[in-house]
């Protein structure tokens, strides 16, 4: 099989090396010519995965031309906010009748479309069915270095899921199918907000009992936005809700509990994302969840106030302290 894989970010450097590792020949778009030699001379992603090898069978390319000649399975691995303008110019050059799988998580600002969708609004229809999503709890850098990893591959033609889960899956590299297109990519965005949230938590000090709150808390909020979208809530409660949810608020490589960690911290966005280096993609996906919810008629309090803390600078104790006060009401409503 020949693999092409369009992003060399962490995430998706870390599939080439998955990839690679089972012999197979993957070609790695890398957008800066600059970052594509120095990938191609080390060995290895130092910009977005230092000290970790690359295959000799992961070619970097800087050409989409080159990238996608004889693909027989295409993985979209820009951040979602540049996946439209990337897979606009790449649309010719895709190869007909091969999975194109989205690894994106987010929600496009403005249209509030998920990756599957903005894919579809730019690729002509052969090539809808062919469309597929993995995603689940998976830190690139332990994805690279072999840590059992298990992962959903969400498809609406089951045979594709199918065929990408084989293609993926590997000794430390496990891939369960899924047909809920939605629930899954709307469980891989909505965490990363939740998971600023959580940082917020931690950054405020408050213990384990208020991260475990906002965690529960934040997965209703994310199962009531999914179920309104057309989703299955069962989803939500697997790899790629509550599994994926779990990892980003709660371990240390996560960006977004980073950003989350500092603001509780009191410092500003601008000087944490300076220092970050890399897309936090709830900074840009918070807007968009939470536009996608009040129009879709879901409440969603702490979307809203992670919105209000990153984007209309309120104190985050402020934050808090209003979640805390609102209105008394049964957990669930059976």
């Amino acid at each position: 099989m020949r693999a092409a894989i369009i992003g060399a970010g962490g995430f998706g450097t870390s599939l080439a090396v998955v990839l690679g590792g089972k012999g197979i020949d993957v070609r790695l778009w890398v957008r800066e010519p600059e970052l594509c030699r120095a990938i191609g001379e080390l060995r290895e992603n130092r910009r977005y995965l230092p000290g970790i090898e690359i295959p000799s069978s992961v070619t970097p390319v800087d050409d989409l031309r080159r990238a996608l000649e004889g693909a027989e399975m295409v993985v979209a691995a820009t951040p979602s906010q540049v996946a439209r303008s990337v897979f606009q110019e790449a649309a010719p050059l895709i190869p007909t009748g091969v999975p194109i799988v989205t690894v994106s998580k987010g929600i496009e600002e403005g249209t509030r479309l998920l990756p599957t969708e903005v894919l579809e609004s730019v690729l002509p229809p052969p090539f809808h069915p062919y469309l597929a999503v993995l995603s689940g709890p998976s830190f690139a850098r332990e994805v690279a270095a072999g840590s059992p990893t298990l992962v959903t591959v969400a498809a609406h033609w089951q045979r594709n899921a199918v065929v990408v889960q084989e293609a993926f899956t590997a000794p430390t590299f496990r891939c369960y199918t899924s047909t809920d297109v939605v629930g899954v990519q709307l469980g891989g965005a909505l965490k990363n907000v939740i998971a600023i949230g959580s940082g917020i938590v931690d950054g405020l000090g408050f213990g384990n009992n208020a991260r475990a709150a906002l965690i529960t808390r934040g997965l209703a909020e994310m199962a009531r936005v999914a179920v309104a979208r057309g989703a299955n809530p069962i989803t939500l409660s697997g790899l790629s809700g509550l599994g994926d949810l779990v990892l980003t608020c709660t371990g240390e490589l996560s960006r977004n509990r980073r950003v989350g960690v500092e603001l509780g911290r009191g410092r500003s966005l601008q000087e944490i994302l300076g220092e970050l280096g890399q897309v936090a993609e709830g900074v840009n996906t918070v807007r968009s969840a939470r536009e996608l919810a009040h129009g879709l008629g879901v409440e969603v309090p702490i979307t809203d106030q992670v919105y209000a803390i990153i984007h209309e600078g309120k104190d985050p104790k402020r934050a808090a302290a209003e979640l805390m006060a609102r209105a008394l009401k049964p957990e669930f409503r059976y």
